[in-house]
């Protein structure tokens, strides 16, 4: 297992559901709840922009990654972690967007990894 796998892992049972709960719940959800998208918007948003910065050294085609982190969901994770109950239902609706599509990209890439390989029938088995 590689890191990828662990990071989809994550994406499917963590943060698409806590993304779809906020979305759910709009202005309902608890105040600890939108404290706690706040944090962790801030950490998406060093993080990766960290990376996006040694990625981007590296000319490496990853950093697009860390790019739409840093640029799309860290500001709207953190605007929401802000603006708490206030925050206007276009935002939920973003947070909606973001979690399907979290959650499609993620679960495709977990079949992608375990996709199998077939073996060619002509030198697979032999007849004696």
């Amino acid at each position: 297992m590689n890191v990828h796998f662990f990071l989809a892992i994550f994406h499917v049972l963590i943060i698409a559901p806590l993304l779809l709960y906020i979305g759910f719940h709009r202005a309902a959800t608890p105040d600890w709840v939108y404290m706690s998208l706040l944090a962790i918007g801030l950490v998406v948003l060093i993080y990766h922009s960290i990376q996006l910065f040694l990625r981007l050294r590296s000319s490496s085609s990853y950093a697009w990654v860390n790019a739409i982190h840093a640029l799309l969901v860290a500001p709207l994770l953190i605007y929401v972690g802000y603006h708490k109950k206030d925050t206007p239902r276009a935002a939920y609706e973003l947070i909606l967007m973001l979690a399907f599509s979290a959650l499609g990209y993620h679960i495709f890439s977990l079949v992608k990894m375990q996709e199998v390989h077939t073996v060619e029938s002509s030198g697979a088995s032999k007849s004696h």
